[in-house]
Parts: structure tokens; sequence; C-alpha cells
């Protein structure tokens, strides 16, 4: 994913780029938050067999913290960046390794909901 000149994140690029692109110093914009939501919204269908209940359940509590306005932009960009490392599909474990894909991914997940604690659970 590379950043546009409208500052909008292109999704076609396979590279990883998106990581690159994003500045930690500044919240994302609405158009950005958006396009990082239908990504991760892309993804889960795409792989809703692959993927256990809890862990969509996890992906989508992440997704409307992203969107409330009372929530800190730093506090966002943890789970940015968790969003992120799940729709890359390569990472530290390829997503098309079978059985073990998503291993990282879940992990990455985890540690975010364990890091937001109870900040998360009105999202559930």
């Amino acid at each position: 994913m590379t950043k546009t000149e409208n500052n909008i994140f292109n999704t076609d690029n396979e590279n990883g780029g998106f990581i690159e692109d994003y500045l930690p110093q500044e919240e994302l914009s609405e158009l950005e938050t958006r396009v990082l939501a239908e990504s991760v919204d892309r993804k889960i269908e795409k792989n809703r067999i692959k993927l256990q209940p809890g862990i969509i359940k996890h992906l989508i509590a992440l997704r409307k913290y992203l969107f409330d306005k009372n929530v800190k932009w730093y506090r966002k960009s943890v789970v940015v960046a968790a969003l992120i490392y799940f729709i890359t599909p390569v990472d530290a474990i390829p997503d098309f390794v079978p059985f073990f894909g998503y291993l990282d991914d879940i992990g990455v997940i985890a540690w975010t909901i364990n890091f937001l604690g109870k900040e998360i659970k009105n999202y559930y």
C-alpha cells in the first residue's frame, strides 16, 4: 500500500509499504481510517473460514475503537499498527502458509487487546 497524492492509501501495492507511509506524528484522516477499516473488512470476508469467530470479534471491536472520536490518536496508533499488520499478507509468517499463516496475526491482535485492557471492553 502506498500513499497517493491525496493522502489516501492505495491498497493495490503488495509490498507492504503502508507501514512506511503512515506517519505516527499525526492522526489518520477520516478517509484513511475508512480505507484501513474497509481493508480489514475485506480480509475478514475473504478469510472467514480460516479465522476463528473469536478473532473476528476482536477485529470488529478494534475497528469500532478506531472510529471513536473520544479516543486519543496516539492510543489509536497502536490499533492502526495491529490492523496494518493483519491486512499485510507478507509478515513474520506469511498468511498463505497452511495452518500457521495467521498465528502471528492472532498474536499481534491478542497483544493489542491486552494492551488496551479495559478500554476496549465497551466496543464488543
